[in-house]
């Protein structure tokens, strides 16, 4: 499995990153969104670079053009309900792309809140049978939801590769996931991998809840 941290490149993506862990800019879901999904839009240009290209030959009002197009079909899939403005992001550039999703949420096993699982309930999801398999969420935290749609999607099919993108990872995390995928075709992207978790499993520094900090908080 290969890692790619894309935070030690500098692109413009740092700065929506900065704005997004930043507690006053949190006070604004929309610009919150936005920049999540602006994320998501600098992710999938990287990711471009690594898919399949074939030439193909467009008519122009002056003769034709041989334009190198993604060649493979491709599913994006994600997390509810954190990952939905990064999904659009992704989408915003694969517009040619499937869309499958998937709730998996973390479920505290103890009363002070320090064990975490994993609950999956529902999926709608095209085959990936021998497709681009992009799976996206924000947050790669222990890794537990991120290895559960991981399997949770293989079972439509076994895609050509997978590309695991995520706003911000643990080691931990990557860890998980890296057990989880074994040998396959499998690469993780993520706009910043920090040091370590709390008591809570919530990522240090990081920025909080994603999806209360998109839509609200939840009961």
């Amino acid at each position: 499995m290969k890692v790619v941290n894309l935070s030690e490149q500098n692109t413009v993506m740092n700065r929506f990153l900065a704005e997004i862990r930043d507690t006053e800019y949190q006070k604004n879901r929309l610009l919150f969104r936005n920049n999540i999904e602006r994320i998501g839009m600098c992710m999938a240009y990287e990711i471009s670079r690594e898919l399949n290209y074939e030439t193909v030959n467009v008519t122009t009002p002056l003769g034709e053009a041989p334009v190198a197009v993604p060649s493979d079909p491709m599913v994006v899939a994600t997390v509810l309900r954190a990952g939905l403005p990064f999904h659009e992001g992704f989408l915003a550039f694969f517009d040619h792309a499937e869309s499958a999703f998937i709730s998996a949420f973390r479920m505290y096993k103890n009363r002070e809140h320090t064990e975490v699982g994993v609950h999956t309930e529902y999926i709608a999801s095209p085959s990936v049978e021998g497709k681009t398999l992009l799976i996206v969420d924000p947050m790669l935290a222990t890794g537990g939801s991120m290895a559960a749609a991981y399997e949770a999607f293989l079972g439509t099919g076994k895609p050509k590769c997978v590309h695991i993108a995520c706003v911000i990872g643990t080691e931990e995390g990557i860890s998980v996931v890296r057990q989880a995928v074994g040998d396959a075709d499998v690469t993780v992207w993520c706009a910043a991998i920090d040091p370590e978790m709390n008591d809570h499993k919530y990522i240090v520094p990081g920025f909080g809840d994603c999806g209360d900090l998109c839509f609200g908080p939840k009961l």
